[in-house]
């Protein structure tokens, strides 16, 4: 259909294996950076990503040219 828009946002919570705490402050922006080009990337855009010592949480929107099982496949 002509002049269409379709996003899907999708919100992602990773936890370190066994909730350990170790994302550190002084690595945690550079993990950051690192995900967001994996997004990035794939051309979807991220719009939120944080976290804790022991999970992080991303909101990014995905564009509908990709499947999330090929997105996962290929990050």
């Amino acid at each position: 259909m002509a002049n269409t828009y379709t996003q899907i946002h999708i919100q992602t919570v990773f936890s370190v294996q066994n909730r350990n705490c170790i994302i550190g402050k002084q690595w945690k922006d550079e993990l950051y950076k690192y995900i967001t080009g994996i997004i990035q990337n794939h051309n979807h855009k991220l719009l939120a990503i944080n976290g804790m010592p022991d999970h992080l949480h991303i909101l990014f929107g995905m564009r509908p040219t990709q499947s999330i099982a090929a997105f996962n496949a290929t990050g």
